[in-house]
């Protein structure tokens, strides 16, 4: 197989780091925390390679994300440096930094105008610049982390089959819908409410992984009884607590119901229709968004505005359905073109879905 490193020269420590804008100190410091660990000549000089480089590429990366080095030295103790995994949280680094200066840029372009135009900025108008920047930074670099770790690579481990019926159930997600756990010939499966079920594999104690999509659950316990669980995909953390048989075929009858009759969420469309005025003027309501579907909101704002500026005006707005997962669907007319729209509300009455897609 070729080497992913088939760059066989090396640098000395002095060149490694002025080619890589550090300091000798900074290298020696990232090799005591058992960072890296770079081949030494028969003089005992260090030696960096294309595989300790890219180490070094990773935990700049992660020091970007504000890590500290005994957190990722944990997190990436006795694991191999994943290009992939790590040009992947690098690029959706610079996206994220993209998707932030886009939005500021807006803001200040909007309240230039209205100075501009004689208008007053407010006090308000200002706190809001600042606060979106600040919870911006905080919540992109926890979020890139969390990917990272999430998307690593996972190890299988035989699990304690005396244990697997303590997570057989429901559970019932903080953002709306059910998670049901069974058991089949001693394997784990897991499914979320409209989708099908796939199996989880044991990492830990009371710690699964999916081998389907880079997702982990971990269940937890109170007095050693299962009471929830915690799904980590996307760079979030979904909460589900444990629920009864009959909460959840109550919750799963509902929205068969739902479904079977085309029921619409109560007040749907005028929701709906604030929701694409809200995009149209590039001033999302992150506040009435979940925290997962705020995040994912926040990084393609710019793209959806872009996409609706081009489309115009909303003209008609026409309900077709609820699908499987319990989003009311619409088909929104346009000036120029038409869009599918799906959402959901959580039990708080924040969204906890949102999509948009073209019609054919």
């Amino acid at each position: 197989m070729r080497s992913v490193y088939p760059d066989d020269s090396h640098l000395t420590a002095a060149e490694c780091a002025r080619r890589m804008n550090l300091t000798v100190r900074a290298l020696r410091v990232y090799e005591r925390h058992r960072l890296i660990a770079p081949p030494r000549t028969g003089k005992n000089w260090r030696l960096y390679g294309a595989r300790e480089i890219a180490r070094l590429n990773e935990i700049l990366a992660l020091k970007h994300l504000g890590l500290s080095l005994a957190r990722i030295a944990s997190l990436l103790a006795g694991k191999q440096t994943d290009l992939a995994h790590l040009l992947a949280l690098q690029q959706q680094s610079a996206l994220d930094m993209r998707a932030r200066a886009e939005r500021s840029l807006a803001l200040l372009a909007g309240l230039r105008a209205r100075l501009a135009e004689g208008a007053a900025v407010t006090a308000d108008d200002l706190i809001k610049l600042a606060k979106e920047s600040n919870m911006a930074d905080t919540r992109s670099e926890t979020v890139a982390w969390r990917r990272y770790e999430q998307a690593r690579p996972r190890t299988a481990i035989p699990a304690d089959r005396q244990k697997l019926p303590d997570y057989i159930g429901h559970y019932e997600l903080r953002e709306g819908g059910l998670i049901t756990v069974v058991l089949q010939d001693d394997r784990l499966f897991a499914r979320v409410s409209g989708q099908p079920a796939f199996e989880l594999f044991a990492e830990g104690e009371d710690a699964f992984f999916y081998k389907v999509v880079p997702a982990q659950v971990d269940f937890s316990r109170d007095a050693g009884k299962v009471v929830g669980l915690v799904v980590h995909q996307d760079g979030y953390e979904h909460a589900a607590q444990r629920v009864d048989e009959e909460r959840a075929r109550h919750n799963e009858a509902k929205l068969e119901r739902r479904i079977r009759e085309k029921i619409p969420v109560l007040g749907g469309e005028a929701l709906l229709r604030g929701i694409i005025q809200d995009h149209l003027r590039g001033e999302p309501d992150y506040a009435g968004m979940c925290e997962p579907l705020a995040g994912h909101a926040r990084e393609q704002a710019a793209s959806v505005h872009a996409s609706l500026a081009r489309l115009g005006a909303l003209q008609s707005l026409t309900f077709k359905g609820v699908s499987q997962a319990g989003l009311d669907i619409y088909d929104a007319g346009f000036d120029g073109g038409d869009l599918e729209w799906g959402f959901a509300l959580a039990p708080d009455g924040r969204l906890s879905a949102l999509y948009l897609r073209p019609l054919p």
